[in-house]
């Protein structure tokens, strides 16, 4: 009888679970930058603002991470632990990219926005040069990001 319970709650305990999110797994949401779409994970703590994309061996296609800060200022990104090559975009609280720098796996090279940004936005380097997407446009669905915490 002792088992048959045992088994239940393990049963229980997993099909809970499996309606959550892994633990450490990152909320996503589609961005649009133009025609083009991105489904970027959130990153708006600052555990996960600074784990970012570090220790990831491949980046999939049209997907990013978004960052994103409690208020605007001259963040700078980094690459260190990071094997992906990268470009990110820094963001104003509109939405629109202030400039994007391309980035090298393992460096401490610090890649800045060039005046206070609310967000930065991480994709395979070349990502947006390959789209023609450019310092000015604007990013659409940020409102969907949970806020910084």
């Amino acid at each position: 009888m002792m088992r048959i319970r045992n088994a239940l709650v393990i049963a229980g305990a997993f099909a809970i679970l499996a309606g959550r999110p892994a633990l450490g797994q990152l909320p996503e949401i589609t961005l649009r930058v133009g025609n083009h779409q991105l489904v970027a994970e959130v990153a708006s703590t600052e555990p996960q603002r600074a784990r970012g994309l570090m220790h990831r061996r491949m980046l999939p296609e049209n997907r990013g991470m978004l960052f994103v800060f409690r208020e605007a200022a001259l963040h700078g990104m980094w690459m260190m632990n990071t094997y992906v090559p990268l470009s990110v975009a820094f963001l104003d609280g509109d939405g629109v990219i202030i400039n994007i720098a391309d980035m090298e796996p393992h460096t401490r090279d610090a890649h800045g926005a060039a005046r206070p940004a609310r967000y930065a936005l991480e994709a395979n380097r070349g990502w947006f040069m390959k789209r023609g997407i450019k310092p000015g446009d604007r990013v659409e669905g940020l409102a969907q990001a949970p806020p910084a915490r």
